[in-house]
Parts: structure tokens; sequence; C-alpha cells
């Protein structure tokens, strides 16, 4: 498996593999300093921004409400401004407003949560279809229908998981700068937009976990287990998004990252066609602009 990845390095350096090739923008990143979510790319992470704007919303009001009450007890019922205390010990109206309102709240989150969730745990016909598996420390994809598979590691396993300058070169040489070390890898995933997606999960020895935060997509990937999740990228959406497994795996879990890169529908086809013929992963669009040089 080694070998044959090292192999598709070589490979699509000799055809000008790089990501330039497709001029694919990375979109799906994280961004040094910056606070709030990538930019979605599915319907499904819309949904997920949504509701974490509402649920801020309704967490503002209840905080600022609850240290106006606070306030109110510090200034009006200290001991210098009530030197006297009421001997009073209940207060039937206001212990039921605080069993009542949070749970209209609770009631009224609910409604518009678990929706969202249910659409990402509803599975549709799929479209592409992908078989994610999970390795210390690295992820194996499959293509069923296309006959396609190959392995995915991180750029610069090879140097011990350090930046070095031979781990920039082959960054560079892929089309991406030193800041996506540690979240780039030498293949990747290729998906057409506008197209739904399922992704089937599994781990092959301990568990992992497969996701996209730009995707709107998170899922273990549990040994013995076979687990899906899908998601549609947008038409328009075109470029590279990365994720990492997200669980706690070993030694090696902070460097086995995740990259997709979306294509249109005639790039995808093209990319299967390319991939089929070479007998291994190749990149988007290499080889038209090899036949073209």
């Amino acid at each position: 498996m080694r070998l044959k990845t090292l192999a598709t390095i070589a490979a699509a350096t000799l055809t000008g593999g790089a990501a330039a090739a497709q001029n694919l923008e990375v979109i799906g990143a994280p961004v040094q300093g910056e606070l709030g979510f990538q930019p979605p790319a599915t319907e499904l992470m819309r949904d997920i921004v949504w509701l974490d704007s509402m649920l801020l919303v309704i967490i503002t009001v209840i905080t600022l409400f609850v240290m106006a009450l606070l306030a109110i007890c510090i200034l009006r019922y200290n001991k210098k401004a009530n030197p006297e205390p009421a001997t009073f010990t209940h207060n039937t109206p206001v212990e039921v407003a605080w069993t009542v309102i949070p749970i209209i709240i609770l009631v009224f989150i609910g409604a518009f949560s678990l929706p969202v969730l249910f659409k990402q745990q509803q599975i549709p016909e799929p479209e592409v279809f992908v078989k994610a598996t999970g390795y210390q420390w690295y992820w194996g994809y499959e293509y069923p229908d296309q006959e396609i598979e190959f392995d995915s590691y991180m750029i610069g396993s090879d140097y011990g998981n350090m930046l070095t300058p031979e781990v920039s070169a082959q960054l560079a040489e892929a089309g991406y700068a030193d800041e996506h070390f540690t979240l780039a890898t030498d293949t990747a995933i290729v998906i057409p937009t506008g197209k739904i997606v399922v992704v089937q999960v599994t781990g092959a020895d301990v568990i992992h976990a497969w996701t996209i935060p730009a995707f709107g997509v998170k899922q273990d990937a549990v040994p013995g287990r076979l687990a899906e999740l899908w998601f549609e990228v947008d038409e328009g959406m075109e470029g590279v998004y990365f994720g990492q497994c997200s669980e706690l795996c070993g030694l090696s879990h902070a460097y086995m990252p995740i990259t997709v890169k979306a294509v249109t529908q005639e790039e995808f086809d093209a990319w299967v066609a390319d991939t089929q013929t070479a007998g291994e992963w190749v990149e988007p669009g290499a080889r038209q602009v090899a036949a073209s040089e």
C-alpha cells in the first residue's frame, strides 16, 4: 500500500499533477486567528449554521435576563438596602414560571434541531458512493461502482510529520501552501458538485472518525460496523476541502487528515476515466493538461 502511494506521488509529479492543474481553490480550511464556521458548502452545513445562530440568540437573551435578575438581587436585597428581609419560603407563580418557561424553550429548540438531525441521518439514494476505511494512521478509499481504490496519506508523513524543506516542496508541488501542512494529503476523494454523495465509513483497527467541517458531516468509523453519511456540495462550490480524524485513535491521530476535491460532473467523469486507465489515483485534470502540452 505504501509503495503504491509513493508511486502515485511520483506519477502526479511527472504529469504536473498539482492542484493548480485543476486550478482548485482551497475553500474548506481553518484560518489562523479566525472565529466561526468555515464557508458552508452543503445544505446540511447551512442548516447547522442557521441553528447555531438561532441558539446563540436564545442563549444571549437567557444570559442577559439572568444577569439582570442577579443585579436586581444585589442592588435591592443587600443588607444596606433591605435590612429586614421577608420571611416567606414559597412563591407558587414564580416556581411554576421557572419550570414551564424552560420546558417551552427546550420544546422550541427541539422543534428546529430535530429536523436538522433527521435530515443528516436519513440517507438518500446515492449518485456517487464511496467507502472510507480508517487505518492507523491513514485513510483508504474505494469507489465500488467505478472500481477505483487508493490510500491517502498526509503529505509529510515520510519525514516524521515535520515541516521540512522537502515537505514544503511536496506541498508546493501539490498546489498547497505551508499552512496546509497536517491538512493536505497525497491523494484525495474526488466528488462532483450537485450530486448526492454517500460515504460508507468503517475502521480497520480502532475507532476513527471521518469529518469535513464545511460539509457538516461527521461519522465514527467503528471496526466491524458500517456507518453512512451523505452530502451534496453546491454547484459553483468547486474547490478543496479539508477534514481530520476526529476520534483519538492513537499516536499519530493528529496526522490523519482528509482531503476532498469537489469538481464539476464533467471533470469528475474525466477523472474516473483517467484513474481507471492509469490503474492508480491521478490528479483531476492532470492528464488533460499533460495531453494539451
